[in-house]
């Protein structure tokens, strides 16, 4: 597939209702996705009439602050306009996808923060001589990232590949959405992604295999990996990495208008251990990264004060203990459970 006369492809009723089915796992029980799956054939009609026509407009972004502990700005979109984001990655996904390096892990089929991990150990073990040499780290961090994405370095990027305007001016409306909290007066939206839409993860990645390729190609990197906005560089010698982190920030500034988090992006002895992708890795074991230690303790602290059900809680667990699982957890495992059942009266 390539990135001419896809439009039609999007907006068509077949990839609308794989996108709908797409958008509403999980999330049936929410208000906005009954409201909507109320008269279903009639709305996703009318979302085929207003796209294939170039009157769709997205409804303003609900804006609400998410406390888990960490305090994060979350961007939630109306669910016919999930649909339309499903329906857009379903189509242009494909087309980007191919040409990402091998480990850019984030949000693509068949990777995620587990690949990360093996191959982290993978690095690690090779640039150590299988932990028999020291080696080094930058352990990197982009600075606000999802608020500075330029739009116009973006599409500039993304019309690369996508050479047809029905589609970018769809990506447009979808870039240049405002919050309900503006009262839809907010001025057009030049930078930023809202966090929480599935096209603002999907851009994400289109928007950094810049960085992965001058890594990749032009410093010629052997054992770098990217999750996001987080990665990581391997390498025997610091003083050869030190070099990189300036090349790094300096592509970042002028080619990007990014720049790496002064505070987050340093460079480290492997042997010291690194923090990535949501585990602190030493040399011979991982344990869990502190603030998802605090995550769950945080919830636990909610449902003995009442604010979350019991069922609720052990959902959360459930899934806090799939991820503990990759770490050696299993002290902190049995002290979880035991936070969790302690208060008999509930």
């Amino acid at each position: 597939m390539n990135g001419e006369n896809i439009y039609e492809q999007i907006y068509s009723m077949k990839n609308l209702i794989l996108a709908w089915k797409k958008a509403r796992k999980g999330k049936t029980k929410k208000k906005d996705v009954i409201d909507f799956e109320k008269n279903l054939g009639h709305n996703l009609k009318t979302l085929h009439y207003e796209l294939k026509y170039q009157i769709y407009k997205p409804r303003l972004l609900k804006i609400f602050i998410l406390r888990d502990p960490k305090t994060r700005k979350i961007s939630k979109s109306n669910f016919r306009d999930r649909i339309v984001h499903h329906a857009l990655v379903r189509i242009i996904e494909p087309i980007f996808d191919k040409s990402f390096i091998y480990d850019s892990c984030a949000n693509r089929i068949g990777k995620g923060n587990l690949f990360a991990l093996k191959r982290f150990e993978l690095f690690k073990r090779k640039i150590t001589y299988n932990l028999k040499s020291e080696a080094f780290c930058l352990k990197a961090d982009i600075k606000h990232y999802f608020q500075e994405v330029n739009h116009d370095v973006l599409l500039k990027i993304i019309q690369r590949k996508i050479n047809d305007e029905k589609t970018i001016w769809l990506i447009k409306q979808i870039l240049g959405n405002v919050s309900v909290n503006s009262g839809g007066t907010d001025f057009e939206r030049i930078k930023g992604m809202p966090l929480g839409n599935l096209t603002s993860q999907f851009f994400a990645n289109i928007y950094l295999h810049e960085l992965d390729y001058f890594v990749k190609h032009t410093l010629k990197t052997k054992y770098y990996i990217r999750y996001v906005d987080d990665f990581v560089i391997l390498h025997s010698f610091k003083e050869q990495i030190e070099k990189w982190k300036v090349e790094i920030d300096r592509f970042l500034r002028e080619k990007l208008n990014l720049e790496l988090h002064p505070q987050k992006s340093k460079i480290i002895s492997l042997s010291r251990g690194i923090d990535f992708v949501g585990f602190r890795n030493f040399w011979h074991y991982k344990l869990l990264r502190r603030r998802n230690v605090t995550m769950i303790n945080f919830k636990i602290e909610n449902y003995k004060q009442g604010k979350i059900s019991k069922e609720k809680l052990l959902e959360i667990f459930q899934g806090w203990n799939a991820y503990a699982k990759r770490a050696n957890s299993y002290n902190l495992k049995r002290s979880v459970v035991s936070k969790i059942y302690s208060d008999s009266n509930r």
